[in-house]
């Protein structure tokens, strides 16, 4: 990823990401961490049933990567991890709900100013501009 799409003001959505994860090959859903204690949103993956299943054996947040189709336990190499509260599953069988309890520096693999991981990956708000600023404390 570019340092600009990660850390700029420039609005440059992937429309096509859904395409992307289609043509990857695997079977999955959307899983969504949520810090259970704060609510905020942290990340938005996806599940395959290993993923889910080893999720619900190690206790922290699992996806599949759809970029190297592989298993990713988040945290593996950052250190960051997410343990599991909780699973839920949307009414339509369709997504899953990961609340986790951060046991790291943070969920994002971006890092704000001064280094440290930011605690999730929705950090800038849409102006009314089209541009995109840092939203307070997330920098």
């Amino acid at each position: 990823m570019s340092k600009e799409l990660e850390e700029g003001s420039v609005l440059s959505l992937d429309f096509t990401k859904l395409k992307k994860v289609a043509d990857c090959g695997a079977d999955v859903m959307p899983a969504v961490a949520q810090d259970v204690d704060t609510g905020e949103v942290l990340i938005l993956g996806y599940a395959n049933q290993l993923a889910l299943d080893t999720a619900r054996a190690e206790g922290m947040a699992t996806f599949w990567s759809t970029s190297r189709n592989e298993l990713w336990i988040k945290g593996k190499t950052s250190g960051d991890y997410l343990e599991i509260v909780e699973i839920r599953v949307n009414c339509e069988q369709n997504s899953l709900l990961y609340l986790v309890r951060p046991k790291g520096k943070g969920a994002c693999h971006t890092k704000d100013s001064s280094g440290t991981a930011r605690s999730g990956c929705y950090y800038r708000r849409l102006k009314a501009d089209g541009t995109l600023e840092f939203v307070t404390g997330k920098e």
